[in-house]
């Protein structure tokens, strides 16, 4: 079927996709060319996406490959592989670079350990889909670091813990400076403001909470609002303009997440229970619990929870096993044991977004919840894995480590 400028739908549907992406990825030059060539208005709408459709194919294509390149053979039997020729190949370091932002656990990657893949068993393609390997490490503090995150752009990276400052760390030059203030107890997430363009001043504090600070969580597009819970199961929203609290209500103690495509939802762990808040009316929208057969409830603590970036799942942790929920459906949809780990922390793959990267005792567990409940653990840390960040934009991960270190991890 053909337009009435003798183009064809589809044609004109790519052409549309292609803008999407070259203006999500700021290649506007290449965007107004495609506009000259192809006739595309300028007024595109964009593709609902974070990274543009083409991102989304790629990630599906790849995912599709990777299947039926893999097929009968078991992330299990992958792994078993893997350190069989390892011993007898080299592989150059894989290096990149990260970005963080503060969260609820500040954490880097150290180079302690590699991660070695056998080219004989994968390709290239094969290695996108889901492998990242170590990249540059820092041992940054003489305490244990309990959390880091990533700014928006993924040049710098917040890392903090015990020692009560806060660490920036440039992924681009590497260069790194220590906030000149310090908090009066360990930092696990503070209602404090910190200007990175400033050397790591405070021009703001947000006071108000009755217990210690455990999380926060800045809104994804409404950039003056900053949720904060405490140990008191309070949940506070703050107005960072008017340097005030907007509303109060009870529901978290270990983790505030907002939805990250919109914000219209709020994900909060109290207990061994995850909550999600309609974030406008701050009423319970979903209670992941033991209330049926289909939602089951943690035995233990949640100590981490995170969505993924289309804010369609999120995958709890407690030391003893992971969950992975349907916020639409309101149920779980896939758990996995700890077998005898410590499960601590987690985040989404940075470009493959049905794996989930799950930090425990020195070791990272790569799960695909939607294949199989057998998981790839790769080496990372000599103590346990503190915190867990994804910069979507450059591709990395970032841990931190009770070792007193920091990692990044990219793809090879």
């Amino acid at each position: 079927m053909a337009s009435e400028d003798g183009q064809d739908n589809d044609e004109i549907l790519l052409h549309l996709y292609m803008h999407d992406y070259f203006i999500k990825n700021n290649m506007h030059e290449t965007a107004a060319s495609l506009r000259r060539e192809a006739s595309v208005p300028d007024n595109s709408v964009q593709i609902d996406h974070p990274q543009g459709i083409l991102k989304e194919w790629w990630s599906t294509c790849s995912d599709i490959i990777l299947k039926e390149y893999s097929e009968g053979e078991t992330y299990a039997q992958m792994s078993d592989h893997m350190m069989q020729t390892e011993e007898n190949q080299n592989t150059d370091d894989m290096l990149q670079q990260q970005q963080v932002i503060c969260d609820q656990s500040l954490g880097f990657f150290t180079k302690d350990s590699k991660f070695h893949v056998s080219g004989k068993c994968h390709t290239d393609l094969h290695h996108k889909s889901f492998f990242f390997g170590e990249g540059r490490s820092l041992n940054c503090s003489t305490e244990e670091v309990l959390c880091c995150d990533f700014s928006s752009d993924g040049k710098l990276l917040a890392i903090a813990g015990r020692e009560e400052k806060v660490l920036f760390w440039n992924t681009e030059d590497h260069n790194k400076f220590v906030t000149g203030e310090s908090h009066s107890l360990p930092i696990s997430d503070t209602v404090q403001i910190w200007d990175s363009a400033e050397a790591g001043k405070s021009p703001l504090k947000l006071q108000g909470h009755g217990d210690h600070v455990l999380s926060l969580d800045f809104h994804p597009r409404r950039m003056n609002l900053l949720c904060s819970s405490d140990r008191n199961n309070e949940i506070r929203f703050w107005d960072i303009n008017q340097d005030s609290w907007t509303h109060i209500f009870k529901g978290a103690t270990k983790q505030v997440r907002f939805e990250p495509r919109n914000g219209k939802l709020l994900a909060t762990s109290s207990g061994n229970v995850v909550n999600v808040f309609d974030v406008q009316t701050y009423k319970l929208y979903a209670v992941f619990k033991k209330c049926s057969i289909l939602l089951q409830e943690h035995d233990k603590e949640v100590q981490s929870i995170c969505w993924d970036p289309d804010g369609k799942h999120i995958i709890s942790i407690s030391e003893d096993s992971a969950r992975l929920w349907s916020v639409s459906e309101r149920k779980s949809l896939h758990e996995l044991s700890s077998t005898g780990n410590i499960f601590q922390c987690c985040t989404f793959h940075p470009w493959n977004w049905k794996f989930w990267i799950i930090g425990g005792y020195r070791s990272f567990e790569l799960w695909n919840p939607f294949e199989s409940n057998k998981t790839l653990t790769i080496d990372a840390h000599k103590e346990l894995v503190s915190s867990l960040a994804t910069s979507i934009e450059p591709e990395m991960v970032a841990s931190t480590s009770y070792d007193k270190s920091v990692k990044l991890w990219a793809s090879p």
